[in-house]
């Protein structure tokens, strides 16, 4: 449940706190911009004078949160190309840059910076999608060809699933309520500092985008599951068959005045 934002700013500031609060708890589709005006203590006419519409409120609100955010991955991602000489940022480093920036300003900004994070990219909105492809487009091309040069065996569309696939499992994490608890739980009961916290993070996606497909252990562990699935399904069906013929049985023997009972 979201209280009233605490907050002494002006009302253009309140109006974003608001949004943002909405944007995580419940995503884009869902809030309104009745909610965000109540919770910040305002009206629709303070929305339209100050932004105009909620498309334009939250346009704003994502390009405060997200521009530097992006500035700063770019100039950490030049850096390592730059001190790797001829060599390529590998796979780890390249998923540092990405991580490092975004943690680093969850820390400048609160625990809910990182949650916002993750909201924004794991929201299903078309809106947030054009938001992104819109204004982020080349910092996501210049990573993908970062995770190419990383990954040269992987071809590119599968490499595109993959990290479609790892990152927006990442964003659901990381935008979850109990997210303090998932990296307590992340540290397995050892210090929850930033290098280990990020290390972990970079263990957990890395499999995802290098474990090659078609493997035959994973193929033949899925069939005996499935073959077992189907002798299972069987087994059920034939005792809800025997319990059917049973309870019939057990209703012809029935006496008047059971079956008067029991509502025939």
């Amino acid at each position: 449940m979201i209280g009233k934002p605490v907050s002494s700013n002006g009302t253009k500031a309140r109006l974003l706190e608001a949004a943002e609060a909405l944007f995580v708890e419940h995503g884009y589709e869902v809030m309104s911009l009745r909610q965000i005006t109540m919770l910040a203590g305002a009206n629709i006419a303070a929305v339209n004078y100050h932004f105009g519409s909620k498309e334009a409120l939250v346009r704003e609100l994502l390009s405060q949160r997200l521009d530097r955010l992006s500035r700063e991955r770019e100039r950490l991602l030049a850096a390592c190309e730059q001190a790797g000489g001829d060599q390529p940022p590998d796979l780890n480093t390249v998923l540092g840059v990405l991580f490092v920036p975004a943690l680093r300003l969850a820390r400048a900004g609160g625990p809910a910076s990182m949650r916002l994070l993750g909201r924004v990219y794991s929201d299903p909105s078309p809106f947030i999608r054009d938001f992104l492809h819109e204004h982020y487009r080349s910092v996501f091309e210049d990573f993908f060809a970062a995770f190419e040069r990383a990954l040269p065996h992987v071809p590119r569309h599968e490499l595109g699933v993959r990290l479609q696939f790892s990152l927006k499992a990442l964003s659901g994490v990381l935008a979850s309520e109990n997210l303090d608890e998932l990296i307590a739980a992340m540290c397995v009961g050892g210090p929850v500092d930033d290098t280990r916290l990020l290390s972990r993070l970079v263990a957990f996606i890395a499999p995802m985008l290098t474990t090659p497909f078609d493997q035959a252990a994973h193929d033949e562990a899925v069939g005996r599951v499935m073959g077992l699935a189907v002798v299972v399904e069987q087994e059920v069906e034939s005792q809800r068959c025997t319990h059917s013929d049973d309870e019939a049985k057990s209703g012809a023997g029935s006496s008047p005045r059971t079956a008067e009972v029991m509502g025939v």
